[in-house]
């Protein structure tokens, strides 16, 4: 029995490899083995930085609540806690969305929580 080649399906997956490296530099782009080495490297990054990158906004809204809670003479972590004892469930992107765009309505709630 021949031997039976699939050549649309290996040239299709050489194809794809190749095109998510364009734009690289040298043979990144164009060998298929350096290519293939390169995408799966950039991949493992955008995977990690997608994580990362939850971490990093946290981070930001912690800081950004901080920031206005110090304003209106109050700490982060007191902050906090007091929304927790007052039942007031506001998460950390909207209370920092609220510190950020209106300084007013986030006066407003740290004042009810003190």
């Amino acid at each position: 029995m021949p031997r039976s080649q699939n050549k649309v399906a290996s040239k299709a997956r050489r194809k794809k490899v190749l095109a998510m490296a364009k734009g690289s530099y040298g043979r990144r782009k164009n060998i298929l083995t350096v290519a293939k080495n390169s995408v799966e490297k950039g991949l493992t990054h955008a995977y990690d930085g997608r994580r990362l990158k939850k971490r990093d906004f946290r981070a930001l809204w912690i800081q950004r609540i901080n920031a206005a809670a110090r304003v209106n003479g109050i700490s982060y972590s007191v902050l906090m806690n007091k929304l927790k004892i007052a039942n007031i469930d506001l998460d950390r992107k909207a209370l920092a969305e609220i510190a950020y765009s209106d300084a007013a309505a986030f006066a407003a709630i740290v004042s009810k929580v003190k």
